[in-house]
């Protein structure tokens, strides 16, 4: 049986929604998201190169990075922030990805990683991407977007809740 909820309860839900919803600023939230996926990203490269391994729960920290700073500064209840900050954890992880590559590529081949990035044909991407590519990626993407998902979105707090008549 569904539980009722009063119509006083949910005029004051509707009030608590109506007033996040007001503060919400999806632009700065995509900032901050970017932030994330980009220091994600960063450490999954490094993490990676330093040990030669992909350490699944890079994935995690990337879309946790990410959608914290999409939920902290977007403030959003609605679908857009978790979306944003699932495509977000993706490009996190795909950009970690292929900065471990590429520090593999200058490790193997004695160059300073920078040497190795600031030669890059942009037009070879595709193909070291699927190179590199492990079908244990798809996981780690995976996991990734379903924290950036999660993590992106406001909750209520506890004040909020306790402020809701019964």
């Amino acid at each position: 049986m569904a539980t009722q909820i009063s119509t006083e309860r949910r005029a004051a839900l509707v009030r608590i929604t109506q007033s996040i919803r007001a503060r919400e600023n999806l632009p700065l939230g995509i900032l901050a998201g970017l932030i994330g996926a980009l220091a994600g990203a960063a450490a999954w490269a490094t993490v990676s190169a330093l040990t030669g391994y992909q350490i699944g729960y890079a994935a995690v920290g990337v879309g946790f990075l990410v959608g914290y700073g999409v939920r902290t500064f977007g403030s959003g209840i609605t679908k857009p922030f978790g979306i944003a900050g699932a495509a977000l954890s993706f490009a996190g992880c795909a950009l970690g990805n292929l900065a471990a590559a590429l520090a593999e590529i200058a490790k193997a081949n004695g160059v300073a990683f920078t040497d190795v990035a600031a030669r890059l044909d942009p037009a070879k991407l595709p193909t070291l991407m699927a190179d590199t590519f492990q079908p244990m990626d798809l996981l780690f993407y995976a996991i990734a977007i379903y924290f950036g998902y999660k993590y992106s979105l406001r909750r209520l707090t506890k004040d909020e809740i306790a402020k809701l008549p019964a």
